[in-house]
C-alpha cells in the first residue's frame, strides 16, 4: 500500500487499511486494519521495512555527443590546450568577471582572457582572441564538462579551425590538472580573490593582452618535471634547477619549433618581443599596470561599499 499510495501520512494509511478489510472485505488486511499509527511509523523507520518497500530508480545519464571524452595525447607537439574558467566571485548578488585560462600542454604557453559573462555572446569573442594569441598552430582543445564550453557554438568554432575537441573523463581529476594548477598559481596569486564587477571585463581583457600574457610567456619561468618509472610502473616527478624555463624557451628548444608556428610568424619576431625588456623590468611594468587596473576597478565599482 505504501508503494501504491507513495507513502501518505500514518493516519491516512491506517484509514485505508481499515477500509480494505471492512468495506472491501479483503481478509489479508484483518490484522493490519487494527494497527496503531505509532506502530506503523515504527515499521516505516526500520531498516528492513525500508529495504523491502523502497523503490530505487537510478539516474539516467544523458549522452552529450559534443567533444570526445578522453585525455589529449600531444606526443610532444605544442598546440594542445587545456582550458578552464575562473570566476572572480559575487558581491551582494552582483556577478564578477570570468577569467578564461588556456595553457598549452607541452610548452605551458599560457593565454588568459576575461569575459563579463559566460554566455555565448560574451564568451565567444574572448575565446577567439585567446586562440589568436598563441604563436603556434592549435591542434587540440580540452576542457572539463562545463556548459560554457560543451555546447554547439564552441564545437562549431573548433570544427571550423580543424581543432580536436576533447573533454575530461569521469573520476579522472588529472585530465585537466595542468590548467587548474595555473588557476591558483597565476590568476589567484596575481589577481587575488577580491570582487571585480562584470562591467570591468573589457579593461581586464586589455590588461591581459598588453601586459600579463607577455610576462607569463616570455619572462616567467615554469617547471618542467622529469618523469621516471620505478620497477612497479609508478611515475615519479622531480624538478631540477635546469628543468625551469620560460614557455618561449621551451618552445624554442623543440626540434621542429619553426614548423609549429602559425603562418606569418617566425622565431625572429618572437625573439624581438622577448628581448625588449628584462624579466624583472617586465614584471615591474606588469605589476604597475595591475595595481592601476585594480584601483580603477575598485573606485569605479557600481556597488556601494559594504561594512561587515
Amino acid at each position: 500500500m505504501d508503494r501504491a499510495d507513495e507513502w501518505v501520512s500514518g493516519p491516512g494509511t491506517r484509514h485505508s487499511l481499515k477500509r480494505e478489510y471492512e468495506k472491501f472485505g479483503k481478509q489479508e488486511y484483518a490484522r493490519l486494519a487494527g494497527i496503531s499509527v505509532g506502530h506503523l511509523y515504527n515499521l516505516r523507520n526500520s531498516q528492513r521495512y525500508r529495504k523491502l518497500s523502497a523503490v530505487y530508480e537510478g539516474t539516467r545519464p544523458t549522452a552529450v555527443s559534443i567533444g570526445e571524452r578522453r585525455k589529449p595525447d600531444p606526443q610532444g607537439r605544442p598546440g594542445f590546450l587545456r582550458v578552464d574558467t575562473v570566476h572572480q566571485g559575487d558581491w551582494d548578488g552582483a556577478k564578477g568577471v570570468y577569467h578564461i585560462n588556456a595553457v598549452d600542454t607541452v610548452t605551458q604557453w599560457q593565454i588568459v582572457g576575461c569575459a563579463g559573462k559566460i554566455s555565448e555572446q560574451y564568451l565567444m569573442p574572448v575565446l577567439e582572441a585567446i586562440l589568436h594569441q598563441f604563436p603556434f598552430q592549435i591542434l587540440g582543445f580540452h576542457a572539463d564538462n562545463g556548459s560554457e564550453y560543451i555546447n554547439r557554438t564552441v564545437a562549431k568554432l573548433l570544427e571550423k579551425l580543424l581543432i580536436e575537441f576533447t573533454k575530461s573523463r569521469a573520476c579522472r581529476s588529472q585530465d585537466n590538472a595542468l590548467v587548474e594548477g595555473k588557476n591558483g598559481a597565476v590568476i589567484r596569486k596575481l589577481i587575488g580573490y577580491g570582487h571585480i564587477a562584470a562591467p570591468h571585463a573589457e579593461a581586464v581583457q586589455k590588461f591581459y593582452t598588453a601586459h600579463l600574457n607577455r610576462y607569463l610567456n616570455f619572462h616567467r619561468p615554469c617547471g618542467f618535471a622529469t618523469v621516471s618509472l620505478n620497477e612497479r610502473g609508478k611515475r615519479t616527478r622531480k624538478y631540477k634547477v635546469e628543468d625551469y624555463q620560460t614557455p618561449y624557451e621551451k618552445l624554442k628548444s623543440q626540434p621542429e619549433a619553426r614548423g609549429y608556428l602559425k603562418k606569418g610568424m617566425s622565431l625572429g619576431q618572437l625573439d624581438k618581443v622577448a628581448g625588449q625588456m628584462s624579466d624583472t623590468e617586465c614584471a615591474r611594468k606588469m605589476g604597475e599596470a595591475k595595481r592601476t587596473l585594480l584601483r580603477k576597478c575598485k573606485m569605479e565599482s557600481p556597488l556601494p561599499p559594504r561594512f561587515d
